[in-house]
């Protein structure tokens, strides 16, 4: 694998990614993967500088949201065959499960950022793309949206970047476990009806939807956002009883912030809160 060396600088407004565009606007980061020509695959350099960004976000407080999308009609198509797939078949074990783990953390690096992550899916969503479209908290497709946890045609286990421990929270272990065993593509009706996708929009509008949603949830409490993405992460290896023991010290937590006390005094007043993110 290359080096690679581009810090992320903050604030995160003021950064020029290599390997995918970037625009922060009213709290809204959109990342863009932008390799159209090929349906913007992902190289060994975009996975580090995507990851890097990811971590970076959870020291800026001006970004509340992030939205993810793909230039040119097309979400990702996975890793580049011939960047990626090509050198691997070279590599030894030590090398190879340097770059699993790598892209590993690309998965852990949204999950652990403190803001809510959207996607925005149009066309092809497909491997290491898939991947990215699951590890979101929130996901819109076009009609023409194709999901394919592809690893299965390449001679490769399903088990990828957590796909076996987050698809089936998504979709259910049977479906999961059809699409992980097959590599077919699930359709976009089919994800909407099966709870991957929150809604199918035009794909003229996906974008501007994806950061609408983003705004609104940006308008709201930062802090209680980023303990209910703390939970909802959480509380996939907890019971119920420690769940709910959670819940009472993160909520206990929100009612310290002064956000809380100013939405009391919106609803007394019959105002609609304005939240300042403390």
């Amino acid at each position: 694998m290359t080096s690679f060396a581009n810090p992320v600088t903050l604030p995160l407004a003021d950064y020029k990614p290599k390997h995918f565009l970037l625009a922060v606007s009213g709290g809204v980061a959109t990342v863009t993967l932008n390799r159209p020509e090929r349906k913007n695959p992902l190289t060994f350099e975009s996975y580090r500088e995507l990851t890097d960004f990811f971590r970076a976000c959870a020291h800026d407080d001006a970004v509340k949201t992030v939205v993810v999308t793909g230039a040119g009609g097309n979400f990702s198509s996975g890793g580049d065959v011939f960047e990626i797939i090509g050198p691997l078949v070279k590599m030894d074990t030590k090398g190879l499960t340097a770059f699993t783990r790598m892209t590993g953390d690309l998965v852990k690096a949204m999950r652990a950022c403190p803001q809510p992550v959207i996607a925005a899916v149009e066309g092809i969503c497909a491997g290491a793309g898939a991947i990215i479209a699951m590890a979101a908290d929130m996901r819109l497709a076009t009609p023409n949206a194709k999901v394919g946890f592809l690893f299965n045609k390449v001679g490769l286990a399903g088990c990828d970047m957590g796909a076996c421990a987050i698809l089936p929270r998504i979709i259910g272990q049977s479906r999961a476990s059809e699409l992980l065993y097959t590599g077919r593509f699930m359709t976009a009706e089919e994800g909407e009806r099966w709870g991957f996708f929150s809604r199918i929009v035009p794909a003229a509008e996906v974008l501007a939807q994806a950061q609408a949603l983003a705004a609104e949830v940006t308008a709201g409490p930062t802090f209680a956002n980023t303990m209910t993405k703390r939970m909802l992460a959480m509380e996939w290896a907890m019971s119920v009883e420690e769940a709910i023991e959670a819940e009472a010290v993160a909520q206990a937590l929100c009612m310290t912030t002064q956000d809380f006390e100013r939405a009391f005094h919106a609803f007394a007043a019959k105002q609609k809160p304005v939240f300042e993110g403390n």
